[in-house]
């Protein structure tokens, strides 16, 4: 199953009660994982950008850490468990499931190394390009692996949530928000346009 993008901070326990109550049956989980983040930080990480209250992120930032000490294992401090709310935790500690690396396993499926060979520039989007994007994000994968290749890597995102030094770490020939129809169109006509010498 595929971790990520929820507005949920339960720790998976929705998910749990059913998996107990239908039963595995013999089936093995693999959670594919959109970030390294750990279980104890889902909320302050990811509530605030869905609208949770400091006081809000506190509360449920409380109630992972009571929900991780009543769970088989405790997931608190391991990498990729705060995907989704805390749901890979949950069904790690609960279940064993086996946690993987959504970027890596997706770059892997489409080939995107070998088609990197052959590309003289990559472009990427994403809907908020801030400090998560560099936590297990695919834009922050696409990102390490063009670096590592030399090939200029042009992002067009919903909204630039990184100071400038930091979209350099990121290592972007470019960055453009594209909120509409016209700006994304905009942006791609000056990726594609050549360069003046």
């Amino acid at each position: 199953m595929a971790a990520g993008g929820s507005a949920t901070t339960d720790g998976g326990r929705g998910a749990i009660d059913a998996l107990e109550t239908a039963g595995l049956q013999g089936a093995k989980l693999e959670v594919l994982c959109d970030t390294s983040v750990p279980f104890e930080l889902a909320a302050e990480v990811f509530a605030p950008q869905k609208g949770a209250s400091p006081d809000q992120v506190e509360r449920l930032t409380s109630r992972l850490v009571a929900e991780a000490g009543a769970l088989p294992r405790d997931p608190r401090g391991r990498a990729m468990t705060g995907a989704a709310g805390g749901l890979s935790g949950g069904l790690w500690a609960a279940f064993g499931a086996h946690l993987v690396p959504g970027a890596t396993f997706v770059l892997g499926v489409l080939g995107f190394d070998r088609r990197l060979e052959d590309a003289d520039a990559v472009i990427t989007g994403e809907g908020r390009l801030d400090d998560q994007s560099r936590q297990g994000k695919l834009t922050g994968e696409v990102a390490r692996r063009c670096h590592a290749a030399g090939v200029p890597l042009h992002a067009i995102v919903g909204q630039i949530a990184m100071a400038p030094d930091e979209l350099e770490r990121l290592g972007l020939a470019s960055v453009a928000e594209g909120g509409t129809p016209a700006r994304i169109e905009a942006a791609a006509e000056r990726i594609a346009r050549p360069p003046v010498d």
